[in-house]
């Protein structure tokens, strides 16, 4: 495939999120555009409404469909799971939750983890069976609370498979496996997903075959000298939290030995941050003015059997091999007989003619907006790129085909698993594998995340 170029930095088979951040997006988004075109025309026809760009739509018909498979016509009660601390502030599931109780014959609730019971053997949220859970959390997350609450109900609801994602998905959930897909016995696996994952290792005293092809009789030396083009991640780990990254944080030696000490990490070649970046106009409050900013961007594929429910755009500042901070950006489909190039200069170009207190003011319309959507995290209000990123119809077809791939291939990893052959590859204690056995995936229904860091043919001109 040559219609995008990149690769995936993580997988998230366990609990991901963003399937509805990017709907929000799209509806403030538009009018955001709107108004840009209306102060200065751009000349760029673009698709903001494309079904792929609503991934929330996907994910609750295929949460109604297992609820029809499992209860027929009958009435049921679909709770999405949080943690309690996160109940009021996580909008993405409060807007499902109520979703799900807008569809015919559904309750939908939004629920933290220790409010079930069991009542005559049956998994009840105030005394109404349970017929499907969505967790919004992991194995680790699950076993900690269950050690603090009792969370017996739920442990049942795992058994009966009543909760999505299946939780046998969480030791193929690391990023060693990265280290099984670019290793030397990867005939098996499909070569869209080998061609697109970088070269991984997990990170401890060995030798090892390097990137290229060559081998490393010690692996932490090698690290040691070749620093700047490498990057330092915890297996188990979101949001950029532990990651080291060569070139970046200049002390490899301090990062090397904290790794070590820890345990738990990989190393992986870094991607070039002139694959996944773009230029991107803002405004410079301090200097009233609009710029263009290099920022990193990372494209989120949300993956299910048979479909790609949709992707979600992000933007942030740290040049890793996995996007951290920043916020989100529309994506929109180019209608305009032109490149993707053409046509994010033109817009860039376009952007930057308009005066600073107009552009502030087109912003503000889109700060408002967001509050009214109550478009927040756990942090406060979601940031929100002005420009939309910008992709193809033939992207979305070859996206599709890698998705297709990613699906394949994890559902590959978890029969190596279940037949012993990753052991090695995964560190986890043994009452989460517990939980994780108690309910095997096996291609059954789920959203799964793949995070891209791709160009669409806007990124960075090599330097």
């Amino acid at each position: 495939m040559t219609n995008f170029s990149g690769y995936h930095s993580e997988w998230n088979l366990g609990s991901p999120g963003g399937w509805d951040y990017q709907r929000t997006t799209q509806e403030i988004s538009k009018k955001v555009w709107a108004k840009i075109n209306e102060i200065n025309p751009t000349g760029v026809d673009l698709d903001f409404d494309h079904h792929m760009l609503y991934p929330v739509v996907g994910f609750t018909q295929m949460m109604l469909a297992v609820h029809q498979k499992r209860e027929g016509v009958n009435p049921g009660l679909i709770a999405v799971v949080a943690e309690e601390e996160t109940l009021t502030d996580v909008t993405e599931n409060i807007n499902f939750a109520n979703r799900l109780d807008q569809a015919p014959g559904i309750t939908g609730i939004l629920s933290a983890p220790h409010e079930f019971e069991l009542n005559n053997g049956k998994v009840c949220h105030q005394g109404r069976p349970v017929s499907l859970v969505f967790m919004d959390f992991n194995n680790d997350i699950f076993l900690k609370l269950h050690r603090k609450h009792n969370l017996s109900p739920l442990l049942q609801a795992i058994k009966e498979n009543r909760v999505l994602n299946p939780r046998g998905t969480e030791p193929i959930n690391v990023k060693s496996m990265f280290e099984v897909i670019t290793g030397p016995d990867n005939e098996q696996f499909h070569k869209e997903t080998v061609s697109r994952t970088p070269w991984t290792r997990r990170f401890m005293e060995r030798s090892t075959i390097g990137p290229d092809g060559k081998e490393i009789q010690d692996l932490v030396s090698w690290a040691r000298k070749n620093w700047d083009q490498l990057v330092l991640k915890p297996e188990r780990g979101y949001s950029g939290i532990g990651v080291k990254v060569g070139g970046v944080n200049q002390d490899g030696d301090a990062a090397i030995n904290k790794a070590l000490e820890k345990g738990g990490y990989i190393l992986q070649e870094k991607v070039p941050l002139e694959l996944w970046a773009e230029e991107m106009p803002e405004i410079d409050y301090l200097n009233k003015q609009v710029i263009l900013k290099k920022r990193q961007t990372d494209f989120r594929c949300l993956i299910g059997p048979g479909q790609v429910f949709g992707f979600l755009c992000r933007f942030g500042d740290v040049p890793t091999n996995v996007g951290s901070g920043g916020g989100v950006q529309p994506l929109a489909i180019l209608k305009s007989d032109m490149s993707v190039k053409e046509a994010v200069n033109r817009i860039n170009h376009k952007i930057l003619e308009i005066d600073f207190n107009d552009l502030l003011e087109v912003e503000n319309i889109q700060k408002s907006m967001a509050i009214h959507e109550k478009f927040t995290y756990l942090l406060g209000p979601i940031k929100i790129a002005l420009r939309p990123r910008i992709v193809t119809s033939e992207q979305i077809k070859d996206l599709k085909d890698y998705s297709a791939a990613v699906w394949h291939d994890s559902m590959l990893l978890e029969k190596m698993w279940l037949a012993g052959e990753l052991d090695d590859y995964i560190d986890i204690e043994e009452e989460e594998l517990a939980i994780a056995k108690l309910q095997p995936w096996q291609g059954s229904p789920a959203i799964f995340a793949a995070d891209g860091l791709f160009g669409f043919g806007a990124d960075l001109e090599v330097s």
